[in-house]
């Protein structure tokens, strides 16, 4: 079951050969202990995948967010892609989105009592929350699959159905950015953008060719929907996807797969028109020339549709016309489980959590230094709630 978006260039086969080669000498090292991982005291669960090219990482750590965020006191970080500053930045109410990159600052905005930070260097960061916040419960480590020099808790490894990692091949063939091999460092993988009308036999299919070991759990995850949502003229209400039988509508993105929503889109508007650019795109004044003669040009009724990690960049983006404004909407993505595997990934995550909280450490360790004969539960009392949003 080769997935509709692979494209294999067999020229440059060679190429990944000699890449592999690199890759392969790095996982090396880190495996013998010559360049070492470390391991923290506070829970860290890391989300990314081994491929060049969205796989979901953004809506599945908001995922985590919305399950870990009203029990535990919890951390996103994140390298912070394309931002304009250096180092360490933990976000304020006040933070720009160039202070610290397009999706930390749509995770901020969305989760404002959620501790953001951006930091290249993971493990200075890591160090740099606990040091900052000593009630941090869990950290959640964005696009980080291939960070070695970290030691997470839980790794959790994305696939892209459309872009199975069992058929790709390694850069600049393929998109793979390292062996097939890497999976193998995965405690849970997640194949995402599932078609919900997926068969019983396809995930058979798929969980046989993924060859996961004993130790590892495959979930499968979809992408629902949300409300459009007017992004300047806030008055004026949201729109339903249902609802967009008659309209025209350009679709804009700037991400590294937009075919999933492209394809999910096109039967619900009468005319959808695709303008797509690079993944984290600054808009230009050329480009922002081209958004409103394309929008112009098509028949009423029309609206813009775009990502929330698009929105950031476009708000800042100079020059869009009044008639941009007026019909620009974002549309919100979750992700969903399929085969009701939500609670049991719930569970998972949030028992690793409780047990290996420093708090819940903290208050065994105190309690294994008391009278044998007085009963200590060696953990803080917390109720624990499951959210499947």
């Amino acid at each position: 079951m080769e997935g509709d978006f692979i494209k294999i260039n067999k020229w440059l086969l060679p190429l990944s050969w000699i890449y592999g080669i690199g890759v392969k000498l790095r996982n090396t090292l880190f495996s013998i202990g010559i360049l070492k991982t470390r391991s923290f005291d506070v829970p860290v669960i890391a989300v990314g995948n081994i491929t060049v090219g969205g796989s979901g990482k953004t809506p599945h750590v908001e995922y985590l967010t919305r399950l870990l965020k009203n029990t535990f006191r919890t951390a996103v970080l994140s390298r912070g892609y394309k931002r304009k500053s250096s180092g360490f930045v933990q976000a304020t109410a006040e933070t720009t989105m160039p202070e610290i990159g397009d999706e930390p600052f749509q995770m901020k905005q969305k989760y404002p009592d959620v501790i953001v930070a951006v930091d290249k260097n993971r493990c200075h960061g890591i160090d740099t929350l606990v040091e900052n916040d000593k009630d941090i419960d869990v950290i959640l480590l964005d696009d980080a699959f291939q960070h070695r020099y970290v030691k997470p808790g839980i790794n959790i490894l994305l696939v892209d159905y459309h872009r199975l990692i069992i058929y790709d091949k390694l850069l600049p063939a393929g998109r793979l950015r390292e062996p097939l091999s890497g999976k193998n460092r995965a405690d849970i993988v997640i194949v995402t953008k599932c078609p919900k009308g997926m068969k019983p036999m396809e995930y058979r299919v798929i969980t046989k060719a993924m060859s996961l070991y004993p130790y590892q759990q495959l979930f499968f995850t979809s992408i629902d929907y949300g409300e459009l949502l007017p992004v300047f003229q806030k008055d004026k209400g949201t729109k339903v996807l249902q609802e967009l039988k008659d309209y025209h509508a350009l679709l804009l993105t700037g991400i590294a797969s937009p075919q999933q929503m492209t394809h999910d889109l096109k039967p619900l508007i009468s005319q959808l028109t695709p303008l797509s650019f690079s993944d984290h795109h600054v808009f230009s004044k050329k480009d922002v020339e081209l958004i409103n003669s394309t929008f112009a040009a098509l028949p009423s009724p029309k609206l813009i549709i775009t990502t929330e990690k698009d929105v950031t960049r476009l708000q800042l983006a100079e020059g869009l016309s009044d008639e941009v404004r007026q019909h620009l909407y974002v549309l919100p993505i979750t992700v969903c489980f399929l085969q009701e595997q939500a609670t049991v990934f719930n569970q998972q995550i949030i028992d690793y959590v409780h047990k290996n909280s420093r708090n819940s450490i903290l208050v065994k360790r105190k309690d294994d230094n008391k009278p044998q004969d007085r009963n200590h539960s060696g953990n803080r009392p917390r109720t624990i709630s499951f959210r499947n949003n």
